[in-house]
């Protein structure tokens, strides 16, 4: 687990505001028990990421630990820049109570993320699909790439590549526990379960 800087002497931080509605005359609760909406941690996740891209936040690379460094935090959110290293890989997990997004700034992630039925079936090409119906499903993210996740959403997220991938996430509320999860015949089951102390990396 690395050390955690909030506000880096070295790094610029964006003046990180609560996230508000396009119709502030509506309090906008629909994506999870939080004023943020998914749209809004998209945004906040790109927005930091361009800064990334730019030099405007150090990152640095851990060959035996995923590196990371919180860089902001307050009631309503948290956002982090993380960088994955070569098979690099968070466990299958959710987030809790959190809605969340990311952003890659550069490198590629490969997502695993649950799903309940063939809805979704059409966010991912056919190969890459071995069944219809309840199971994992991949999405390559590049550099550039942006997704949302949902109160329930499982998913692990890991870097196949040669190259470094850095990403940038957002959650809101906080990360304050994080469940596990393994696949066993076809069946999404929980692990464990754990708290997340406040300033901890998310795993």
């Amino acid at each position: 687990m690395t050390a955690l800087v909030d506000h880096p002497a070295h790094t610029t931080v964006s003046p990180f505001t609560r996230p508000r509605s396009r119709r502030p005359d509506l309090r906008r609760w629909q994506d999870g028990p939080t004023p943020a909406s998914l749209a809004d941690l998209l945004a906040l996740t790109r927005e930091v990421a361009a800064e990334v891209d730019a030099g405007r936040h150090t990152v640095d690379v851990d060959p035996v630990h995923r590196w990371s460094r919180r860089l902001h935090a307050d009631p309503h959110l948290d956002v982090w820049l993380i960088s994955w290293a070569t098979d690099q890989a968070a466990e299958l997990h959710d987030h809790g109570g959190s809605i969340g997004a990311l952003t890659v700034v550069r490198g590629s992630l490969t997502e695993w993320r649950w799903t309940a039925g063939s809805d979704d079936d059409g966010t991912c090409p056919a190969e890459e699909l071995p069944a219809r119906g309840p199971g994992l499903r991949r999405r390559a993210l590049d550099p550039g790439r942006s997704v949302a996740f949902g109160l329930g959403h499982v998913h692990d997220v890991s870097n196949r590549a040669a190259e470094t991938a850095v990403s940038v996430h957002a959650y809101s509320p906080p990360l304050s526990a994080m469940s596990y999860y393994g696949v066993e015949a076809g069946v999404l089951r929980r692990t464990r379960s754990e708290l997340i102390e406040p300033g901890a990396s998310p795993e």
